[in-house]
């Protein structure tokens, strides 16, 4: 079992299933969120790049701002447009 602390001040924490992985990316929509620090981007195109080679797509997205969590159309955005997401944190 793996614990994850959600860091926007969640007062009674959640519980959530963990989905399973896929088992290849072909044919999966990898979004590939920036949440707008320093070098995040240096890290999101070498994924991009390794994401194709295995047969996915990649559509960017990037947050206003890394101090507050992403809109609520962003989120919306990716989550009916992409079936995978990946968050990068970097300085």
């Amino acid at each position: 079992m793996t614990t994850v602390l959600d860091p926007t001040s969640e007062r009674v924490p959640s519980t959530r299933q963990r989905l399973a992985r896929p088992t290849s990316l072909d044919g999966q929509i990898v979004a590939l969120l920036d949440i707008s620090k320093p070098r995040g981007d240096i890290f999101l195109d070498e994924l991009e790049r390794l994401i194709a080679e295995r047969g996915g797509s990649v559509r960017r997205y990037r947050k206003p701002t890394f101090t507050k969590p992403a809109p609520v159309d962003l989120r919306h955005e990716i989550a009916t447009q992409c079936t995978l997401v990946i968050e990068a944190l970097a300085d």
